[in-house]
């Protein structure tokens, strides 16, 4: 039985820089010598791919190798589940984490690398307030506990980053890099990120994004009017609008999707025969760029029946009027289809003689495909939707609290607009700088309008709240009056469970998924062998029970999950073995059982009772069995356990 500890790969965050070597070990396996890398081997492999230019194009800053670093060194800390303060816990499949998100990314990276379909992220603006995270080589989790004034240490202050600090644009990069490239990570290969911005730090956003996705992988830019009145505290220009940064992790891939069309654009299609409503578009290019010379291919004769206005490419005697595209001066253009298009589909393009005497060839485009999915279009570049403003995130909040508890939160249609574009009816969104929760209810309220099953995992950090801020009293007076912490995630979940409620009250018949699982970060659960030389026989004596005090069987359990890379919802079982509560995780996956004590005689019946479960779930793949190592009487009692087990198929048997 293999004891676990804080220093075994099992028991930690995924280590990003053992997997990037792995994989470059696996492509060029002669540019390893003695289990390190020889770049000279490894540039003389790639040939000309090497830039070895001290002078080149991209995005530089002070501190962005410390904050390449700190994306790659693993998180020493774990999500503690908090039950009584989520919604539905036992069935949502939804996740509220309070937490500073570069840890709350590490931790996530073995969960759920390559399943997230979408994030959307609203990250702090960078207006010379308070914004930057608590990043700490030192002692990560110590010091976001500080900052956060969860422990002694800090009271609660976090930097601000004003003008005068000298590196106004450097801290901003430093905070949201590390954070991008552990996003990117989690995104499935289809997925994408949009990123909500305004001026300050635009051209650094649109930088940074390719440089971490890739400039191929740069989806565009989108115009959002958030205030139409425009902000009268602007010095020169009234702003009305800030900006969408789009990127796919592979922009190859069906990341993005076309939209509804609204009733003004439906309205178009006039015209039915007996496959349902069309309209008529013409088949010739408008665009000038595009013509007899630039696309040789698409210019050839159509040919019309002047009887039917069917077409074919063929003249005969019923198709004997010739065709060619010339744009409205009598110029050459050419079509929108090729030849062979045209053979295919020809029974639904027809001619069409106009007032000069001359024919056009139109095609019929009809509002419902074969497989009777609705007709889609582009989304714009530039959103102008009233619903999508400031005001309407205000008026939200509004509804919800009594009062505005937030400062400027997103519109709910605004998210729900990215939710059309960039997720399918069934995918996971994260966003991780949740704020006042506007992601999780956009997710909630679209699948309640289209009986979707979107699944959404929140982070926010929970900052201190000053009760006599201008800004913050009316949010802190809220969680008193909650009797909560004052602390912004508190009224992120709160957000969550008011809008969930409000949901099911207005569609009674949607049964889908309301609730949210709360997890909060923390240290590990796992101490780390730190002796101190002073006392080193107390610290041998300590080590026996290496569980923190304080910790539950359900911390523990869900810290297994995350370092042995299993989704935080997935199914959990319980049963009684010999007295002893035993957990089964994804259906025969995992078992964990941690009593404090396990009696000599309890050994057997205990291990028949596991393997007699497991053959009863029939998992497909090998199956993981987790002890408490403490609470074993002696070695023996370990070994005869672990030999039982081993009788009944089950080998990998580990004790923390």
């Amino acid at each position: 039985m293999k004891k676990l500890t804080s220093e075994d790969p099992e028991t930690r965050s995924a280590d990003v820089v053992a997997e990037n070597v792995e994989c470059l070990r696996e492509l060029f396996p002669e540019a390893f010598a003695e289990g390190r890398v020889d770049f000279e081997v490894l540039k003389q492999v790639l040939g000309g791919l090497v830039d070895e230019r001290e002078e080149r194009y991209g995005l530089n800053w002070h501190g962005k190798r410390r904050a390449r670093q700190l994306a790659l060194t693993p998180s020493t800390g774990t999500l503690r589940p908090c039950p009584e303060e989520s919604v539905d816990w036992d069935t949502t499949q939804n996740l509220m984490i309070e937490g500073d998100n570069l840890e709350v990314l590490k931790l996530l990276q073995k969960s759920y690398a390559g399943k997230v379909k979408l994030i959307y992220i609203d990250p702090p603006y960078n207006t010379g307030k308070d914004f930057v995270y608590p990043d700490d080589f030192r002692d990560s989790i110590r010091n976001y506990l500080e900052v956060t004034g969860q422990v002694a240490g800090d009271d609660g202050r976090i930097s601000s980053n004003s003008e005068t600090s000298g590196r106004f644009h450097t801290s901003w990069l430093n905070m949201l890099y590390p954070r991008l490239k552990l996003a990117r990570n989690l995104l499935r290969e289809d997925g994408a990120l949009f990123m909500s911005i305004d001026d300050n730090e635009l051209d650094n956003a649109l930088k940074l994004g390719q440089e971490v996705f890739g400039e191929e992988n740069f989806v565009g830019l989108i115009g959002v009017q958030l205030n139409p009145r425009g902000r009268h505290l602007d010095r020169f220009l009234a702003r009305t609008h800030e900006y969408l940064c789009v990127f796919a992790k592979n922009a190859d891939a069906q990341a993005l999707y076309s939209i509804p069309k609204d009733e003004r654009m439906t309205a178009e299609y006039r015209k039915d025969d007996s496959r349902g409503r069309y309209r008529e578009l013409e088949l010739r290019n408008r665009n000038p760029a595009f013509n007899r010379r630039t696309r040789p291919n698409l210019y050839y004769p159509i040919y019309v029946n002047p009887s039917t206005g069917s077409v074919s490419l063929e003249r005969d005697s019923d198709f004997s009027v010739e065709v060619f595209p010339l744009n409205s001066s009598g110029g050459d253009s050419c079509w929108t289809w090729g030849r062979d298009k045209l053979a295919s589909d020809r029974d639904v393009v027809l001619g069409r003689e106009v007032g000069s005497g001359g024919w056009r060839i139109y095609r019929k485009d009809y509002l419902l495909a074969e497989d009777g999915q609705a007709a889609t279009t582009l989304p714009k570049s530039l959103w102008l939707d009233k619903s999508i403003n400031n005001d309407a995130g205000k008026k939200a909040i509004q509804q919800l609290f009594g009062e505005t508890v937030f400062d400027f939160p997103k519109a709910v249609a605004l998210v729900e607009k990215v939710l059309d574009f960039g997720c399918g009816p069934d995918g996971v969104v994260l966003d991780f700088f949740a704020g006042s929760g506007t992601t999780g209810e956009a997710v909630m309220s679209r699948n309640a309008a289209d009986s979707g099953n979107r699944k959404y995992i929140l982070v926010q950090l929970p900052e201190p709240l000053d009760p006599d801020g201008k800004t913050q009293k009316a949010a802190a007076t809220l969680c008193e009056s909650l009797k909560k912490p004052l602390r912004l995630s508190e009224l992120t979940k709160e957000r969550l469970r008011r809008a969930g409620q409000k949901l099911r009250e207005a569609n009674s018949m949607f049964a889908g998924d309301l609730g949210f699982r709360v997890f909060k970060l923390d240290h590990s659960n796992i101490r780390a062998w730190d002796p101190s030389p002073d006392d080193l026989e107390g610290a041998i004596f300590d080590a026996i029970e290496h569980l923190r005090d304080g910790r539950t069987e359900q911390d523990v359990l869900y810290e297994l999950l995350l370092k042995l890379g299993l989704d935080l919802c997935v199914p959990i079982e319980e049963r009684t073995i010999a007295g002893k509560t035993v957990h089964s995780v994804g259906a025969g996956t995992l078992f964990v059982c941690l009593p404090k004590k396990v009696a000599t005689d309890e050994v057997e019946p205990l291990a028949l009772g596991i393997a007699s479960w497991r053959e009863e779930l029939a998992p497909a793949g090998e199956t993981t069995v987790v002890f408490r190592d403490s609470a074993f009487e002696n070695d023996v009692a370990k070994t005869n356990l672990a030999a039982i087990l081993e009788q009944h198929g089950l080998e990998n048997v580990r004790s923390l």
